[in-house]
């Protein structure tokens, strides 16, 4: 029902037109990216007859319970994942694994620890519940385990604790004696087989291409009955199809070829994988780098350093019609995945834990110093452009260094103050990315923020964000397109409209974005061509 107002108004005169009535908020998180303002209210659990019947409600705890399920054998009861929390707001990663009798609605908690047990799944035979989860260390970055409890024992085993890489999904196998399992690689997405001891046997990888737009990790996977896998597959140069790898066989078959009438007959950008040294510290780093079509040995185009977002996730050989866009418009391109990225392990990916930016700058300007040093790239005309992560470290870079000719920050973080209390996900980001809140310590804060560098610019800078993204909201931009303006230096501000953090969510958003990096930094010395051409 909904709820009731909190003041009555009086009665309206005969034929005015009332302004809208005013919204009272009392949730912790009132607005979400990509949804808007919240309902009020729990999401509950509901079971129907497969044959036809009346809807009835399960459970009724105030918590949400929204999480993926799994059914009994005997289809008596289901699990699923609940955050069981006194203060679920402020404990909002925390939830635990419980069974739910769809006849009495009686919940058994069958996890319970400081961190999230989620995606439960019962075994063929219903004796070992598999889910996923870690212990809650309060770090940036927590890797994804893999975890078993035997039914009847109460036994907990953890799956994957030799892997050091974060489960993406997981399938039991038919006869319930392994499991299937995805995980980021090197860049690289990959799935495995895994005993119930916990020996990985690697079967195959390139997953992925079905994340539009730029070389993030993504995909899905299944298995049949006698062991076949299926899988979205992806190269530098072409989208998902379907790969089929029949049991006992080593090489996959490719089922489809999707995209052929549309990339078969152009020219694509090669790409090539790079491992470089950082200036901070001598780590090594992975990068691809995306050449021109039809580029000469020897010749030196403009560079486009291209920095993903997150800050906790990872580029990879994966298709991106962003990248490709570019190179089309005679950019060489460069994306690396420095410290903070996912895909090499727990202790990598937490160099960034309360430094994030810091020498995950190093990196990127070891990786454009590199292409430098070989002679691919044209020193005098080097660019910058990022999303979200990617545009913060965008803006943090020009506060550093003169050396790029134009940047475009997008959907960017400039000032930590006003992001941690704004964002929809402000008691995470307070918890997680730092060890106090704003008003405690904040120039730990500040210090982190490229605001606080606005003083050292001199790139022409374009900002680009949607003016619905609740997640890095536009008043970020908004900040800092001030400052560069109240310091006399070049910028505009392109607002999309409609749009959430996932700008290219629409494809004409997709096109739009590219269009007014490629014409920013044409006017300022690049290519002087469009995506078009």
């Amino acid at each position: 029902a909904a709820p009731s107002p909190y003041v009555t108004m009086p009665s309206k005169p005969e034929g005015a037109e009332w302004a809208e009535s005013a919204r009272v908020i009392n949730q912790p998180v009132y607005r979400f990216d990509g949804a808007g303002f919240l309902p009020e209210g729990r999401t509950q659990l509901f079971v129907v007859p497969a044959t036809g019947g009346s809807v009835r409600q399960v459970t009724t705890r105030d918590r949400d319970h929204d999480s993926a399920l799994s059914w009994s054998t005997d289809s008596q009861s289901i699990f699923l994942s609940v955050n069981l929390s006194q203060n679920t707001y402020l404990n909002g990663t925390n939830s635990d694994i419980v069974r739910v009798d769809v006849h009495s609605a009686a919940e058994t908690v069958l996890t319970d620890r400081v961190g999230p047990d989620n995606n439960p799944m019962l075994s063929p035979k219903g004796d070992w519940l598999a889910y996923t989860g870690y212990d809650d260390k309060k770090m940036g970055f927590h890797q994804n385990e893999l975890y078993l409890k035997n039914l009847n024992s109460g036994e907990t085993r953890l799956l994957t604790g030799d892997l050091d890489r974060s489960v993406v999904s997981a399938r039991w196998a038919d006869d319930g004696r392994q499991m299937y399992i995805q995980y980021d690689d090197e860049g690289d997405t990959r799935i495995a087989s895994m005993s119930l001891d916990g020996v990985i046997s690697p079967l195959a990888s390139g997953i992925g291409g079905t994340e539009f737009g730029r070389p993030y990790s993504g995909g899905s996977f299944d298995v049949s009955s006698r062991g076949d896998l299926v899988w979205t597959m992806t190269t530098p140069l072409d989208l998902a199809n379907i790969a089929h790898l029949k049991k006992g066989q080593r090489e996959p078959s490719q089922l489809t070829d999707l995209n052929a009438d549309v990339l078969g007959h152009r020219q694509l950008a090669q790409v090539t994988e790079l491992w470089f040294e950082s200036s901070a510290d001598g780590r090594r780093i992975q990068g691809w780098l995306a050449t021109p079509p039809g580029a000469e040995e020897g010749q030196k185009h403009p560079l486009i350093l291209e920095i993903h977002g997150g800050p906790f996730t990872n580029y990879g050989v994966r298709f991106s019609p962003e990248v490709q866009l570019y190179a089309a418009a005679g950019y060489t391109v460069l994306y690396i995945n420095p410290r903070g990225s996912t895909s090499y392990g727990e202790e990598f990916a937490n160099l960034i834990h309360h430094a994030y930016p810091g020498q995950d700058y190093d990196d990127l300007m070891s990786g454009v110093d590199l292409l430098i040093e070989q002679g691919i790239v044209d020193p005098q005309r080097l660019y910058v452009t990022g999303g979200s992560g990617g545009g913060v470290l965008t803006s943090w870079i020009i506060g550093k260094t003169d050396r790029f000719k134009a940047a475009v920050v997008a959907k960017p973080v400039t000032n930590w103050l006003s992001f941690t209390l704004y964002a929809d996900i402000s008691a995470f980001v307070a918890q997680y990315w730092f060890d106090a809140m704003p008003w405690e310590d904040p120039m730990s804060y500040w210090n982190r923020s490229p605001l606080s560098l606005v003083g050292n610019v001199v790139t022409p800078t374009m900002l680009l964000t949607g003016e619905e993204d609740h997640r890095t909201p536009i008043k970020e931009s908004e900040q800092y397109y001030q400052a560069l303006k109240l310091r006399d230096i070049e910028t505009v501000m392109v607002r999309i409209p409609g749009a959430s953090h996932g700008i290219t969510r629409r494809p004409s958003n997709l096109i739009a974005k590219v269009l007014h990096v490629l014409k920013w930094f044409d006017d300022h010395g690049g290519q002087g061509m469009s995506a078009s051409q």
